[in-house]
């Protein structure tokens, strides 16, 4: 008798339910719920691009929505019975927390605060908390280096603590309000499971790792005597904060009868602790020690493992090294870059015209040849995750004329988020951790070979594609299937999960030679940028960047 699991994805634009069979991995029903508020469900402020917001609410309804399409598409097979799905697994963005009140109820549903954007979810990509991420690493190496060392040495805008800070800062009124601030990747499946007070939820270590400086060697989050010398008003949400956090491996709790009647589910099925969207695709892509599994949307996230009986470095600019936040019995390790897909839509957009949309773009791009532009770009548009770990650096595009077409400028942006990628490949290696192999996930992967082919090129090595092509919420239904476990007609551990659940294309893009010997010459180029806008102190004479862009170029073209 068959079994299933769901998994939820809650992205950036909307939320999407799938429902897997636990034994076989084959996905029988899916739906995408988009968000109903802002521009494509991120509520913004012209006068502050730095700001990206979300409307709680539209989660809440999202996982009505989604749930029950995915369950009726599943429903229109012989055999489906709704009774059979055995367990939930959620992810989320992230950092992406929410001032919430004694009960657990969010700010944003508070009469006083409705329309109040601070009383809003903080989507991962507001980078209010510039400031304040800067003045964190600047107390953190004062105080407490540890703190630092375990999350690549700087402190990000995009995490927990500097958005908290920011708040109290702009807005006392709604800081003062909240009683404490929770991750929506803590937050879904704590209101699934009934377990919303702040005193009951599991808070995930996915989250807490690497967004909020916890760890068990200090005893959990930050202490407080390090929060009071940033704002005293801290302490009071460390003291709502427990000293223990979960994996996925754990559940949250059981899905409430309330919920089991909205989405047409058992109630009392296991809900697994929540987890971070790129996390939970490193397991939809059936990650294990030597693979890189790259997420490619919006943004990236570049996830590895390793197992914790080995001693690891501590590594610059990743976003973490953080037991058990992927798998059991292994360190997390997260770097990533903050954007890439959103890079590609804005030159679309900018372009303003449906005939240079990505497809027409893309086929252009394509024809040319490595070099042929003569182009070379810079992918920090929304500042740089990894390795460098700063929000206000800028996009650049270097070696425009006045014959330069879109689709040239097109390529050499997707090449640019390539040799990004393999800034960050090239960094966990230079720290012991090799990549044997690599695994991309996510929209562009499955819709974009070019892009794919780029990506070999530049780093050198062979791209395989996740064979799911909604791989986050396939990782989020495998939590729910392991955490539901043999009690429930489930699996016995990630592994076996891992083994019935997610695989590979059979296509393989290989670096292509000649493509991939220009590509290191243009890299060179491309790491000299990096490094004299990136890296303070730097003195790189770069006189001589154009004119080689324009030899490449030449020569590329006859």
């Amino acid at each position: 008798m068959s079994r299933y699991a769901i998994g939820l994805d809650f992205g950036t634009n909307s939320v999407r339910a799938l429902v897997v069979d636990v034994r076989t991995g084959e996905e029988v029903g899916t739906r995408v719920a988009p968000y109903g508020s802002g521009s494509a469900g991120v509520l913004l402020d012209a006068r502050d691009p730095h700001l990206a917001r979300q409307n709680p609410q539209d989660y809440l309804d999202g996982i009505e929505a989604s749930v029950r399409g995915a369950l009726e598409e599943a429903g229109s097979r012989d055999g489906f019975d709704a009774r059979d799905v055995i367990g939930i697994g959620v992810d989320t963005t992230g950092s992406t927390p929410m001032p919430v009140d004694a009960g657990g109820r969010p700010l944003a549903f508070d009469p006083r605060f409705r329309d109040e954007l601070n009383a809003q979810v903080w989507l991962w990509k507001d980078h209010t908390g510039y400031a304040e991420a800067a003045e964190i690493t600047r107390k953190a190496s004062e105080l407490r280096g540890e703190y630092l060392a375990k999350c690549g040495g700087t402190y990000s805008s995009e995490w927990f603590w500097s958005k908290i800070l920011h708040c109290l800062r702009v807005d006392p009124e709604v800081g003062e309000a909240a009683y404490t601030w929770v991750e929506i990747a803590d937050w879904i499946p704590a209101v699934l499971s009934g377990t919303d007070d702040p005193a009951e939820l599991r808070r995930s270590i996915c989250a807490a790792g690497h967004k909020a400086m916890y760890a068990e060697a200090w005893g959990g989050y930050p202490d407080e005597e390090f929060l009071a010398a940033l704002d005293e008003r801290l302490v009071a949400i460390r003291r709502t904060l427990p000293d223990r956090a979960y994996n996925v491996s754990e559940p949250a709790g059981a899905l409430t009868e309330e919920w089991a009647g909205r989405l047409g589910l058992r109630a009392g099925i296991p809900v697994a602790v929540g987890a971070f969207d790129a996390h939970l695709g490193a397991v939809g892509s059936g990650v294990s020690p030597g693979t890189l599994v790259k997420i490619i949307g919006t943004s990236t996230c570049d996830l590895m493992i390793a197992p914790m009986d080995r001693d690891l470095e501590d590594i610059p600019g990743l976003c973490g090294i953080v037991p058990e936040s992927v798998l059991p019995r292994q360190y997390g390790l997260e770097a990533g870059q903050s954007a890439v897909g959103d890079i590609f839509n804005w030159f679309v957009g900018m372009l303003g015209s449906a005939e240079r949309g990505h497809e027409e773009l893309t086929a252009a791009a394509e024809r040319l040849v490595p070099g042929e532009s003569g182009l070379l770009a810079l992918d920090w548009h929304n500042g740089n995750r990894t390795i460098l770990v700063d929000q206000r650096l800028t996009g650049l595009v270097v070696g425009l004329t006045l014959a330069t077409p879109p689709p040239e400028i097109y390529r050499a942006l997707v090449e640019a988020t390539a040799f990004g990628a393999r800034i960050i490949m090239e960094r966990y290696e230079a720290y012991g951790v090799k990549v044997n192999r690599i695994v991309n996930c996510g929209g562009i992967s499955a819709k974009n070979p070019f892009i794919m082919q780029v990506y070999a090129d530049v780093m050198g090595r062979p791209i395989q594609i996740s064979r799911s092509p909604q791989t986050c919420a396939l990782g989020a239904a495998v939590t729910g299937a392991v955490v539901a476990g043999p009690e429930w007609g489930g699996p016995s551990s990630f592994e076996e999960a891992m083994e019935s659940m997610t695989g590979v294309q059979d296509t393989v893009f290989e670096p292509i030679p000649g493509n991939r010997a220009v590509y290191d010459r243009l890299f060179t180029l491309y790491r000299r940028l990096h490094d004299a806008f990136g890296v303070a102190g730097s003195r790189d004479d770069l006189a001589d960047v154009m004119k080689t862009l324009l030899d490449i170029r030449d020569e590329a073209r006859r």
